[in-house]
Order: structure tokens, then sequence, then C-alpha cells
């Protein structure tokens, strides 16, 4: 499966439209970074679910109760502490997500799935979207067609079932008040089809689980780096990289901007 880098929509420096208004995606933040919450290690990442945070006015509101979050938003909680919505790029990392659901009893949970369905998306080899178009905004991988079980899988992780009845994903939202369900969660047995992915408008709140993001935690990590002198000032490659790094941190990350040519 090639890497799919889709646009700089999916990472920084670029306005997301969510219930009409534009949200920008979130830099990392070092001290957020340094104490980001980590409810679990699996294959070397940590994670956390948003709703067992406690006495963090981030994560619950003025009465105490866990705070839900739109697509966009639930990305930029994680981000800001170099991670992102999980992504489930492997057939055991969706295990431990969909046993996470089960064992907790959640109804839902966002994750960083995506519809390549804006500027930049009109690709032959996005078509047709519903079934070649998604991918996981958290790495930019695209996905397995929809139609199919992903190869090294012994089942098909989106619902049979939804809204209209129809397999997922199914664009129901569209039909009723013209909003795309470009955004992907996991549901938990709400149409009785027990824990599954499903495709679902981004203005809809929910919980997320955040997993650490390499490019993030690289982008402190160089931040850090910079703040220090360089060792080898005479050294091309340490002047390159540090010429990289600064593009990387400065408005519209040039950093992203070039790997969405890589999509």
């Amino acid at each position: 499966m090639r890497s799919l880098v889709v646009s700089s929509v999916l990472l920084m420096g670029v306005v997301v439209m969510v219930n009409g208004q534009g949200t920008f995606l979130s830099f990392p933040v070092e001290t957020l970074c340094d104490n980001r919450p980590r409810g679990w290690n699996f294959n070397g990442h940590n994670y956390f679910f948003t709703g067992d945070i406690k006495n963090d006015n981030n994560f619950v509101d003025q009465n105490g109760a866990p705070k839900k979050f739109n697509w966009l938003e639930a990305r930029n909680i994680c981000r800001e502490r170099c991670m992102d919505a999980v992504g489930m790029e492997t057939k055991q990392e969706n295990d431990m997500i969909f046993n996470f659901v089960e064992k907790n009893n959640l109804t839902y949970i966002w994750t960083s799935g995506r519809l390549c369905d804006f500027d930049g998306c009109e690709r032959e080899d996005l078509k047709p979207k519903k079934v070649l178009g998604w991918f996981w905004s958290n790495t930019n991988t695209k996905m397995a067609p929809t139609n199919s079980t992903p190869s090294g899988w012994n089942y098909q992780p989106w619902s049979q079932t939804g809204h209209t009845g129809a397999s997922q994903p199914d664009n129901a939202e569209f039909d009723i008040n013209q909003t795309s369900e470009s955004c992907m969660g996991v549901l938990n047995n709400i149409y009785k089809d027990g824990i599954k992915w499903h495709d679902i408008a981004c203005y809809h709140k929910k919980p997320v689980v955040c997993e650490d993001n390499d490019d993030l935690l690289k982008f402190i990590d160089s931040k850090r780096t910079r703040g220090r002198p360089n060792p080898n000032p005479g050294n091309s490659n340490s002047r390159n990289t540090n010429s990289r790094n600064t593009n990387f941190s400065g408005g519209q990350s040039s950093h992203f901007r070039n790997r969405a040519n890589n999509f």
C-alpha cells in the first residue's frame, strides 16, 4: 500500500470547514508534548482516551463530565500533544482499538480516518471516492478499498449496515441535510452490527483515542535542536537540516506542502 500524502488539509497550515467555520490544524506545543497523557503503549506508540482524563479543563466541562469534540477538534486536542487521532493501519492495531472500545463499553470514538473529497482529490486513482478515497490522516496512508477486506485481515472492519441499512461508507446524512459524511469513527453496536467503522459527518461530537505522531515528535525535537548552538557550523548538512526545520515550523509549513505533492 503506497504512502498517501493528500494535501496540507491533513496536517498543518490549512483551514478546514466545520459547521461553516474555518479552523486551523494545530501545531504541537512543547510543554504539552512533554507532559502528554500516556494511557498505554502499543508497538512503541503511546495512546490515551480523552474520556479517561480528569481534572483538566481541556478534557472535562464545568460539571466534570468528559468533553466531546468534532473531528477536527479531536485531532487538534491530540496534535497539540505531539499525537493525533488514532489510525488503524494494521489488523493488530485495529484489534487493539476494538478491544478497548468493547472493554470500556464505549458508544463511539473518532479516528483519523478521512475521505479525500477536497481540492486536490480529483484523481482517477481515487475514484470512485466511496471505495478508493479513504485514508488515515495521521499518517497519510491510504486505506484498502472499502468494498473488500484489507489484505491480511480476516474480517471487514467497515459495517455492513447503518442509518439506511446499506453497507458503510454510505454518506447517509447527505440525503438528510446535504452534509457529507467525510470522517470516520468506530461505533459500538449502534446498528446492531457489533464494533465497526462508520462514515460520519465531521461536525458530530465524540471522544477520541490519541496516538503518538512520529512527525510531530520529531518536529518538537528539531525545535529543541535549533535552540542549541550548532556544534558544527561549517557542516553544510547541518545548515540544510536547520533550514528545512525552519520552514517546517513557520506559518503554512512548506514541509507538509511538499509532502502533499507525493499523494
